[in-house]
């Protein structure tokens, strides 16, 4: 796709976005119901396509990871249409009051929620978030400007078609999702300079993806960024509460991004759980310092760049430490401000761990993979900010909006 060609693409879905900002919300549900629909009636297309991409994917010999991110099931096809009709029965945040206040002038002031724009989503593999994304885009009053993987690019391709589909049968124009089908990387770095289009990047993938975006993006983002999540035994934890959660952290879905990837354990009970917990840890690499290794033989020495990883698979880093200020120095210095989860029975300890630990999210006594928007309540998620300037954790229907100051009076002029 040559530069003319990107840009012309981008001007008709900055031209959605103005006819979407006009749609009732009944109408933006219309599309998405509509999609879920054609996404069931069309999973065999899906699947179809998607097994061209694993198909590349193994020639390629692609990573297990990444292959799993990649794969589509019928009951993966099946929950992206019920992920469109669990967004659709969300409340509209289009046009909500968030507060107002009347002026002794007799002006009238409001601030209302309004669409971004134009969010564009430059994502990995993970086929199911051009899915995700163009349904919170949409809910939200948004055109979605998508860029996927090469990897991805022939199942992104059916979903696109099924989404516009949707979009031309409720009467709108179908510019409202684009799928930008040029995989370079000229051409990636081209749709990070769109200032004046884009009103805000989101990133989904990995390091390599947003050092490029770093250096490269002149339109604003939001940065989605590594998950090298912890959790801490608190020297009061349940030992059977602890196995649960670290077992599950780790090992439910273990190439996401809200995974844990390194345990860290008070040197009160360490000796007596870290046994228990290698245990329930079982088919993962363990690499630990030296009190780790010192209890558990055959786990080898951990190095500094292992503890700073973002693992997304079977392996994870252990560390003792001699109090919750030293978890709190640890995870300050290695985490990647994404989620952090404790376990204690001590409610000094689980406040002073919420308080203290710099994150977007904290979990008290539960796995680290609640940090999703739909088990967090906010029906889906487009990502997850690791940032704190307007967004930060899970990005809702609410976090793809912004505000505009409604100011009404009846002919007052400042003196």
């Amino acid at each position: 796709m040559s530069t003319t060609q990107l840009h012309e693409l981008a001007g008709r879905v900055q031209e959605a976005s103005r006819e979407l900002a006009r749609t009732s919300c009944e109408t933006r549900d219309a599309v998405l119901t509509t999609a879920a629909e054609n996404l069931v009636a069309r999973a065999d297309q899906i699947l179809e396509a998607n097994f061209e991409d694993l198909h590349r994917a193994e020639a390629e010999r692609i990573g297990e990871t990444a292959v799993d991110r990649l794969r589509l099931t019928e009951a993966r096809v099946t929950s992206m249409a019920d992920g469109l009709r669990a967004t659709a029965a969300l409340s509209d945040p289009v046009g909500e009051v968030l507060d107002g206040w009347v002026r002794p002038n007799g002006l009238m002031v409001r601030r209302v929620r309004v669409p971004l724009g134009v969010v564009g989503v430059i994502y990995e593999n993970r086929p199911n978030v051009t899915s995700d994304a163009a349904g919170l885009c949409l809910k939200s009053g948004n055109a979605v400007f998508l860029r996927g993987s090469s990897s991805a690019i022939s199942s992104n391709r059916a979903i696109v078609d099924v989404l516009r589909d949707a979009l031309e049968k409720s009467g709108l124009t179908k510019d409202a999702v684009a799928l930008v089908e040029d995989t370079s990387h000229e051409t990636a770095v081209e749709f990070m300079k769109l200032r004046g289009v884009i009103d805000c990047l989101i990133p989904r993938g990995g390091p390599a993806l947003i050092a490029s975006l770093l250096e490269n993006a002149t339109v604003p983002y939001v940065l989605d960024g590594d998950g090298n999540c912890h959790v801490y035994i608190d020297a009061s934890a349940d030992f059977e509460m602890a196995e649960r959660i670290v077992r599950n952290a780790k090992t439910q879905r273990p190439g996401v991004c809200n995974a844990a990837e390194s345990l860290l354990v008070h040197a009160e009970i360490a000796p007596r759980i870290l046994p228990r917990l290698r245990d329930a840890l079982a088919g993962v690499e363990l690499v630990g310092d030296p009190a780790v290794v010192a209890i558990l033989p055959g786990v080898e020495l951990a190095t500094d760049e292992e503890f700073a990883t973002e693992f997304l698979g079977m392996k994870m880093s252990v560390a003792v430490v001699d109090s919750i200020q030293g978890a709190i120095e640890h995870i300050a210095k290695y985490g990647s401000g994404h989620s952090e989860a404790i376990v204690t029975s001590d409610l000094n300890a689980a406040t002073q761990f919420s308080k203290e630990v710099d994150a977007a999210a904290v979990v008290v006594n539960a796995s680290t993979r609640f940090v999703d928007g739909g088990e967090l309540g906010l029906g889906a998620e487009v990502g997850i900010s690791t940032q704190k300037l307007h967004a930060r954790g899970p990005m809702g229907l609410r976090e793809l909006t912004c505000v505009k100051w409604i100011v009404q009076g009846d002919g007052q002029v400042r003196e």
